[in-house]
C-alpha cells in the first residue's frame, strides 16, 4: 500500500505540536527538547516516551512515535492502518506511529499518558497517581 502525499502548513504543523506539548507537558517530570531532528517529550530528562515528527525523510506524515505497551501497536496497526504505523528505528521495540491529522486532543492525550505509563519509573507513576487523585 502506498504512503498519500501529504502537505501540511505551518500552521497546521504549530496546531499539532501545541497539542503534542498539551498532553505531554502536564505529566510528572515531563519535558521537552530536540532529540533525533524534532521535539521529544522526555521523563526526568532521561527516558523518551514520545517525539514529534513532521516529514521524518520524506515519509510526508505529521506524527508521533510513541512508547506503547505490549502488543498495542500490533493491534492498533492491524485495526486502524490509516491512523497508526509502525516507525522506523523505534517501531522493533513496539513503539507506535500516530497520525496527528484528524486526531482529537482527549484522544492523543490518552494515547501521550499510555506511553507514558509505558516508560515511567514507580516513583514517577506514584506522582502520576498522586496528582490525578488530587484533581478528583
Amino acid at each position: 500500500m502506498a504512503e498519500p502525499d501529504y502537505s501540511y502548513s505551518t500552521e497546521e504543523v504549530e496546531r499539532a505540536l501545541a497539542a503534542v506539548r498539551t498532553a505531554c507537558l502536564g505529566l510528572p517530570q515531563a519535558s521537552e527538547r530536540p532529540s533525533h531532528g524534532g521535539p521529544a517529550f522526555f521523563i526526568r530528562d532521561k527516558k523518551c516516551f514520545v517525539m514529534f515528527l513532521d516529514d521524518h525523510h520524506g515519509d510526508g506524515r505529521l506524527a508521533i512515535w510513541c512508547a506503547a505497551p505490549a502488543g498495542a501497536q500490533a493491534d492498533l496497526v492491524e485495526t486502524e492502518p490509516d491512523r497508526f504505523f509502525v516507525p522506523p528505528y523505534v517501531g522493533h521495540r513496539g513503539w507506535l506511529g500516530v497520525h496527528l491529522i484528524d486526531i482529537d486532543q482527549s484522544e492523543l492525550d490518552a494515547i501521550c499518558l499510555e506511553a507514558f505509563r509505558t516508560v515511567a519509573p514507580k516513583r514517577v507513576l506514584a506522582e502520576l497517581a498522586d496528582s490525578s487523585e488530587d484533581q478528583r
